[in-house]
This record gives structure tokens, sequence and C-alpha cells, in this order.
């Protein structure tokens, strides 16, 4: 107790900005100690590449995103931050501008144990983040964004995740990686969940979602696009470099994906396990699963009934034949598989609404307005509201009959990974924000919650 109550009375919070103690974020790195907060005045800082070696940190941009332009500058011949020190929290920060001798250069390269990312943007570095092996560390990234990480020779990526314990990836947008993958973890165990991994019509990435070393996958509630113009035709790739991971089970449900390359494969498992399909909406040409493996009320077609595909809004007309057509997904061992949320390019999504029998893909048909803001440019760039709504009266049923929109009490209780639980249920009542910054773009005075 008494060693509890010394680290909170020496915890610090260091401010960051053109008129405060100390001038830039690498000033206050070099200062700070173990348990202490920064708080970085937003704006830009160019050139301004560290090391962070102290433990329990939280770094946060304040009063919008604290942009970090790497401007040919890099820690350790690295990143723009390389963290060090073990359980550190970045939120509200921008890097862009990592580029390196040895073409990896990152927004950050995590060599600590335990990071958590949230309300953050990578853009325009040869890696937006880059893990080494770690197999105590759970990294965590939620309501940020990717975009245009990559050198163009296949090796760097939006997000590169090596051997940690767990990677989850939660209401956020991968997108136009270049050449590279939107998604690539060796984690033991990968959670992928209700966002948005898609290049839409001019990306030039690889896969969407790359797992090479397989382990204990779960891809629930996506939506994953890949362009006519993608460098390869696999868009979630499954242990195709060898299933190492201790552990190999692949759980895919309720996702979108949207093959506008016209061939190729949605799923490809290379591993000897059974992968597990249920409720995936698959458009366009392309194999949905090659490898072992079983579809239970999935759906191939080039007619999905989406409000406006084209321009990237794929949820549900009251046309669609995903409507009621799903079933009960069931559970990976503790962890229900019933999408609990959907991605809206707001913070944490929205809630999925419960309207008779569950709808195939990433969206449940009943969005009170048709247009509103699916987040298709930006993770971070929404109105705020999705407009979805559980009064759903006059839904078409299954048999052309209409439901009373009722909340099913044969619904299971929707589930997260544990890594999750603590962590969103102390976020879901914070106010939901707007940035509307162009992809690639400064967000130095986006708002804050």
């Amino acid at each position: 107790m008494l060693l509890l109550l010394t680290t909170v009375a020496h915890a610090a919070t260091l401010q960051v900005g053109p008129d405060k103690a100390y001038p830039t974020p690498c000033a206050a790195a070099a200062a700070v100690a173990d348990g202490d907060t920064v708080e970085i005045d937003a704006g830009t800082y160019t050139g301004d590449t560290c090391a962070w070696t102290a433990s329990r940190l939280t770094i946060k941009g304040v009063g919008g995103f604290a942009h970090l332009d790497a401007a040919g500058q890099a820690a350790g011949g690295k990143a723009i931050w390389v963290i060090q020190g073990d359980d550190t929290t970045v939120s509200w920060i921008e890097f862009s501008g990592a580029t390196v001798a040895d073409k990896n250069g990152a927004g950050i390269r995590q060599e600590g144990t335990n990071l958590t990312v949230n309300h953050c943007s990578f853009h325009d570095n040869e890696n937006g983040i880059l893990a080494g092996d770690d197999p105590e560390s759970d990294i965590v990234v939620t309501n940020s964004e990717f975009a245009d990480n990559g050198y163009g020779d296949g090796q760097s990526h939006n997000l590169y995740i090596n051997h940690v314990r767990s990677f989850t990836f939660s209401f956020s947008n991968s997108h136009h990686s270049y050449i590279g993958h939107d998604l690539k973890s060796r984690a033991y165990a990968t959670y992928v969940l209700y966002s948005r991994l898609a290049d839409d019509s001019d990306g030039q990435g690889s896969y969407q979602i790359d797992l090479p070393n397989g382990g204990l996958a779960v891809v629930l509630g996506n939506i994953v696009q890949q362009g006519a113009e993608a460098e390869n035709g696999g868009m979630l790739s499954f242990a195709e470099e060898g299933a190492s991971n201790p552990e190999q089970a692949l759980y895919v449900v309720n996702n979108t994906f949207v093959n506008d390359r016209g061939s190729g494969t949605f799923v490809t498992n290379a591993s000897a396990a059974d992968a597990v399909l249920v409720n995936d909406l698959f458009v366009g040409g392309g194999t949905a699963l090659d490898g072992p493996g079983a579809e239970t009320t999935c759906l191939e077609t080039d007619a999905p009934g989406f409000i406006d595909g084209s321009e990237g809004d794929y949820t549900l007309a009251d046309d669609s034949p995903a409507i009621d057509a799903g079933s009960d997904p069931g559970a990976a061992g503790d962890l229900s598989l019933w999408p609990a949320w959907e991605y809206t390019g707001a913070d944490d999504g929205e809630a999925r609404p419960v309207v008779a029998a569950l709808d195939l893909g990433a969206y449940e048909w009943g969005r009170a307005d048709p247009g509103a803001d699916t987040g298709a440019d930006s993770g971070t760039d929404s109105s705020g509201d999705s407009g979805k709504t559980d009064d759903t009266a006059g839904k078409p049923g299954a048999d052309g009959s209409t439901a009373c929109g009722c909340a099913s009490a044969a619904r299971p209780p929707p589930g997260l990974p544990l890594v999750l639980g603590l962590f969103l249920l102390g976020r879901r009542a914070r106010r939901r924000t707007e940035s509307t910054q162009p992809r690639g773009k400064s967000r130095a005075n986006a708002p804050l919650p």
C-alpha cells in the first residue's frame, strides 16, 4: 500500500507547447518519470523524434491532434517515437513522414510491453505502427486511422505487429496501404473488430488482413474491401507463412467483404484447422474460402442490395437478400461471436440493432437515415451519429411478412475479447467527436471531445 501511495504521489503532469514548460514532446520525454502524464498542445512539431523509456505513461494531445512531422528525422534510425517503456497509452497524436535507411520507418516503434493507442492518425510513413516480438505484450488500437503508409516494396504496412500475446484492432480505419497490407499481425491472438479495412477505388494495397502465422483470430463485424487496382487478389490471409503460433483457430463472422478487383480469394486458410465462417457477405468475383473450413449462412452475390456500394456505403437497402438470412454464430470458447456493434466512423461505432433474425454482413437493416456517414473515408471523420435505430417495425421477414422490431429474447449476450471489456465500458459514455480533415492531411486542429 505504501508503495502504491508513493507512486501516485510522485506522478506528475508535464505540459508541452510553445508557451509551456516543455516546448516539444521530446523535451518532455527526457524529463518524464514512470507513471507521469504528458499533455501536448495541438499543433505541428517538426523533426522532433525520440525514445520514451519510462513506463506507465499517458501521452495525449490536448485541444486537438498534436502532429509529429518527422521531416527526415528518426529516433535511433527507427521511428518518430520508439516506445521502450511498459504500459504506455497514446492518444490524439498524429504521426507522419517517418522514413529510415532500412525502409521500415514507423510512426511508433513499439519495443516495450503493452501499448494502447486511441484516437491517433498514422499517414505517409513507411509503417504506421511496427511492434517487435514480446510474448507478454498486449497491444490495443481503437478509434484510429491508418492511411498511405508503406515504402512500396510490399514489406512495410499500415500496421505490422509481430509476435505479441494479443493484438486488438477495433472501431478503426486502415486504408490505402502503399503496396503493403492494411493490417499484418503475427500475434498469438488477433481480434479485428467493427472496423473498416478498405482501399476504395484507387488503392494499391495487398492483403487487407494478413495473419501470416495464424493464431487465435476473431474477425468480427468489419467492412473489408479491395479495389480494382489491388496488388494481390487475396483479402484475408491466414497462416500462409506457416501455422507456427501455439493455437490455430480462425473465426470470420458477420463481415461485409467487397471485391472490386473481380477475382481472387476472400479468405485463405493455409492452416490445418477448420476456419469458421458465419453470416459473412461476399460481394464481387472470387472464391469465398480457400482451405479447410465451412461456411454457415454466408452469401456470395453480385447483387447485395447496398444503399450505395459505389460510394462505399455498404449498409443494407430494404430489398437486400442479406436481411434476416443469418444464424446464431455461437462462440469461440467463452467469447460470444454475436455482433454487438457496427462501424460508423464515430467513436466506438454504434450498437447494432436487434431486429428479428440476424442479417448477414457488418450492418443490420434499420438505418433511419440511409445517407448517414459510414466513415468510408476516415476512421475519425464522421457525423457522430450513424442513424441506426431500434425502432425498425416493418422490417421484411424471411417469409415476406414484417417484423415487430422487438428485441429477441433468444439473442445471446454480446461478447468482446476480455482485453477490451473494461476498456470499452469506461469509454462508451464519452461524447462523440467529429473531425472533417481529408485523408492524408494534418489533423492538428481537430477538436477533442
